[in-house]
């Protein structure tokens, strides 16, 4: 997965252009140790032997150095979200930049680029992009648990939307697989689109079973991990390879019952 502290890199050249104060602040918010950086102050021309801007964000540098991976995520996104909601004008040239190091901008969150691509997330519903992107904030913040239960969450979200659509009644008396089975039911139909692009009658109805057979195994693969692995508080042990899988099944899902 991308590391934060080329994400870092990025955003700290963009933080130069506010003012010492600010940079302080936005530090301080995002949850930098201040205590270290107490003895950095910006004094007028007369007072003298005042800290640069360039001191301040050394210091800062040092800082986020002796934070862990996951610590250092978190400090970085809550940094980039924090310069964002001051300066959204940014969102764009900061998205261009971080592209080259493997990092994304989405909703004004920072996005590892392996994991979500913020062009593809744009194209999703608001709620259940929400919770894909928590999903992939608790990914990168070491949450594991309440990774699996967010992008779990989403796919919810977009099955309840489907429901609601076409008006089949409660989702949550229904489980996880059973919930997506029915809402791809309503939704999927790749028979007439591959039809008109030619493909022989003999080979639909094969490629339907085997792609509804899929899904249909993804949604059991999602359940299990839910019940296994899932938890907002971080109690039961996971294995992150399958985390990994299941935040890129839950886009999977989402993507096709909400885009047709």
């Amino acid at each position: 997965m991308a590391k934060p502290h080329l994400a870092w890199g990025t955003v700290r050249a963009y933080l130069r252009d506010e003012t010492f104060d600010d940079i302080k602040e936005i530090a301080g918010h995002a949850g930098v140790n201040m205590g270290a950086l107490a003895h950095l102050h910006q004094r007028s021309t007369a007072q003298g032997n005042g800290a640069t801007k360039g001191q301040l964000l050394s210091a800062l540098d040092g800082e986020l150095a002796r934070m862990p991976d996951a610590e250092q995520g978190v400090v970085v996104r809550f940094m980039t979200e924090l310069l964002l909601a001051r300066r959204p004008n940014l969102s764009e040239p900061l998205a261009d930049d971080l592209a080259r190091h493997g990092w994304g901008i989405a909703d004004h969150h920072l996005v590892a680029l392996e994991l979500f691509d913020p062009a593809e997330l744009a194209q999703l519903p608001a709620e259940p992009r929400a919770d894909l992107l928590k999903a992939g904030q608790r990914l990168r913040d070491g949450d594991l648990g309440g990774a699996v239960s967010a992008a779990c969450g989403a796919v919810d979200t977009a099955v309840a939307m489907v429901y609601a659509r076409h008006a089949l009644g409660d989702p949550r008396k229904a489980s996880f697989q059973e919930g997506c089975n029915r809402a791809l039911q309503a939704t999927v139909d790749l028979d007439t689109p591959l039809r008109e692009l030619g493909w022989p009658d003999a080979m639909l109805k094969p490629f339907g079973q085997n792609f509804r057979g899929a899904l249909n195994q993804g949604a059991f693969v999602m359940q299990t991990l839910r019940s296994q692995m899932g938890d907002v508080h971080g109690t039961k042990p996971v294995l992150k390879t399958l985390v990994f899988d299941a935040l890129k099944w839950a886009e999977l899902f989402v993507r096709t019952l909400t885009i047709r």
